[in-house]
């Protein structure tokens, strides 16, 4: 009986400590993919990780430039929401139901030596090109990894080019994005789609001679799937507005059709002499 009742408090023990740890653990964890996608540190301030809920809460979250740029953020993510399939992440994949990207700014900066910070990126570095072949077999196929709603939002996206030297030039775009996509099945091309969705409405890729074709390509098909699903979105409102517009008519008709039957009943046939 002694025996059991230490068993038992040592595994409530360890539970414990598990609850106590588990938003550092997530920390580490997300720190080791984010960096294992981008090639770029990363820094946090607060994760909670909710239990039974499988819900994770993220703020304060830094997406760092290397070493060699005067400026430490590129992406600065005050909320990110994350929704996971729990069996999944059990069986070591990474199935998000959810996630929900706060970008409030992303900096793109071009130092003294000319070099950009963008092209630090891993998704960046691979281009489309090189490796095509490859990709048409693998495109999509990254079953160990999956994200069913992505809502995105972008504030501002910030240019900084000391190219010049410092004081650098300045220029802001205030492109305020808050757009949807589904069913994103590669890691890479989630941070190709958040790069070509801050750039596409700036003017920085001409002023830098960035190559953003290549990476709107590589994401083509989870953009052509979000304009495809805008205007399913559209027509199902004009269908339900037709739809509400005939029931309208048909209840006006209706109800004109009583007036005039019981109009007809109230009034005597012939007027009295």
């Amino acid at each position: 009986m002694k025996k059991i009742f230490i068993v038992i408090v040592v595994v409530l023990a360890l539970l414990a400590a598990f609850v106590l740890a588990r938003n550092m653990i997530a920390k580490i964890v997300v720190s080791v993919g984010v960096k294992s996608i981008t090639g770029l540190g990363l820094n946090i301030n607060t994760m909670n990780v909710g239990i039974p809920n499988t819900v994770i809460d993220i703020e304060g979250m830094k997406l760092l430039n290397p070493p060699d740029f005067k400026d430490t953020i590129m992406a600065d993510m005050p909320e990110i929401y994350v929704n996971y399939d729990l069996r999944a992440f059990l069986k070591k994949n990474v199935h998000l139901k959810e996630l929900k990207i706060d970008l409030k700014e992303f900096v793109v900066v071009k130092n003294e030596g000319g070099k950009l910070n963008l092209d630090s990126l891993k998704a960046v570095q691979a281009k489309a090109e090189e490796k095509a072949s490859q990709e048409k077999k693998e495109k999509a196929q990254h079953p160990g990894f999956k994200i069913d709603v992505l809502q995105l939002k972008i504030g501002k996206v910030i240019f900084k080019d000391y190219s010049q030297g410092s004081p650098p030039k300045i220029t802001t775009f205030d492109v305020d994005i808050n757009e949807q996509y589904e069913n994103i099945t590669d890691p890479e091309a989630l941070a190709k789609l958040i790069v070509v969705k801050a750039l596409i409405n700036t003017t920085i890729a001409k002023l830098t001679n960035f190559n953003l074709v290549s990476l709107t390509k590589d994401v083509s098909d989870i953009l052509n799937g979000a304009v495809l699903k805008s205007k399913k979105a559209v027509q199902k409102a004009l269908d339900i507005g037709k739809d509400i517009g005939k029931k309208t008519k048909d209840t006006v008709e209706g109800t004109v059709k009583d007036a005039a039957g019981l109009i007809k009943k109230v009034l005597p046939l012939k007027s009295p002499p």
